[in-house]
Order: C-alpha cells, then sequence, then structure tokens
C-alpha cells in the first residue's frame, strides 16, 4: 500500500524519487518496506494493472528511469486496502513474541537481564521520539499527522516498558511457570527455569 499511495500522492513519479520519499519516512524501519525492493515493487505493480508506465527517460550516463502513474484499478485497489487497515486490527509478527514463548528455556536471571536490556533500548526510543517530537524538524518540515504516529509509537513503548517491568519482578518473585495442573504432566517434561527438557528423546 505505501508504495501504491506514494505514487497516487506524487504522480507522475519515477521509482527514484518513491525511494527517496519512503527513506525520508524511515519507511523499511516500520512498514516492512526494503529500499532494494521499491523498483521490482512498481513493475510488479504496473504488471498488475495498478501502475502504468508513462515514460522513460535517460540523462547522461544515469540508468534510465521510468515515470508511473496509478491506473483505475489501482486506484480501487489502494481505496480497498487504506479502508481495510484502518478499520482492522493487524497484528505484526514479532521475532520477541516467538523467543517470550520459550522464557522456561532460559535461565531466570538471563531473562531478567535481557527484559531489562529491553526495556532499556525501548526507553531510549522514547526519549529520541520525544526529541523529535519537540524539534523544529518535526514543527516546520512534516505534516501534523506524523507527530501524532510519533506519539502512537511512544505511548506502544511506554506500555512495553511498563510490561517488561512487571514481568521482571514476577520471575525474581520465583513465580513458577507451570500451574500446578501441569507442573509434571505429561507434554512438560521440564522447561522450568532454564533446565533442558528431561525426555531429550521425544525432542
Amino acid at each position: 500500500m505505501m508504495i501504491l499511495g506514494l505514487v497516487r500522492w506524487m504522480q507522475p513519479v519515477h521509482g527514484y524519487d518513491v525511494r527517496r520519499e519512503l527513506l525520508s519516512w524511515n519507511a523499511d524501519r516500520w512498514a516492512n518496506v526494503q529500499p532494494g525492493s521499491i523498483y521490482h515493487a512498481l513493475r510488479k505493480l504496473a504488471e498488475e494493472g495498478l501502475l502504468r508506465e508513462v515514460a522513460t527517460e535517460q540523462v547522461g550516463a544515469r540508468p534510465a528511469r521510468t515515470t508511473y502513474e496509478v491506473t483505475a484499478k489501482g486506484e480501487d485497489e489502494f481505496e480497498t486496502l487504506l479502508r481495510g487497515f484502518w478499520w482492522q486490527l493487524h497484528e505484526t509478527p514479532d521475532p520477541f513474541v516467538a523467543a517470550f514463548s520459550f522464557l522456561p528455556a532460559m535461565p531466570r536471571e538471563e531473562a531478567t537481564a535481557a527484559l531489562r536490556n529491553r526495556a532499556n533500548l525501548l526507553r531510549a526510543g522514547i526519549e529520541s521520539m520525544r526529541s523529535s517530537l519537540d524539534s523544529d524538524w518535526m514543527r516546520n518540515t512534516k505534516p501534523v499527522h506524523v507527530a501524532w504516529m510519533f506519539e502512537l509509537w511512544a505511548a506502544r513503548a511506554e506500555a512495553e516498558v511498563a510490561w517488561c517491568d512487571r514481568i521482571v519482578e514476577r520471575i525474581e518473585s520465583g513465580v513458577s511457570y507451570l500451574p500446578a495442573g501441569l507442573a509434571g504432566a505429561q507434554g512438560w517434561p521440564g522447561w522450568t527455569d532454564g533446565a533442558a527438557p528431561r525426555d531429550t528423546e521425544t525432542q
């Protein structure tokens, strides 16, 4: 949606300007848009009939640049994606959640150290976002809704910092990772306090 929306916004536009704009938004960090894939994505969108090639020009020895604009089909697709993302919840895959699923495989001291480190990294990110919100760069060169997005990211990070602190306290208190009814039960052969499963033949 990002590439389609930017072409719609800037059209007619060539891939270089789309790439430059996305990088200025740091979209590679929060929208899963990688700079190296932008030209391929533009060509694919054109093949699917969502974009049309307006012209191809070459200046000197520079690579040829193709200019794109959105088709009627692309306009409909953008509107569908835009409202789908606005009106639905979409969970972003986070590798940390997969790692946290195996919390009992880590020694408690290492788990709490890792959570404290995560909280510190989040705090650093929050401070960076707050500095950006207070900067002339934000106030004078960005649309107001960009600041609102920074506020959203900061609020999410603050909530996760608080969560990290709570989980550290629980782990350090020695709380059991398994309810009493599951401790020692079949299928839970020893995932506690960093111990490896006792029945290694079943792994």
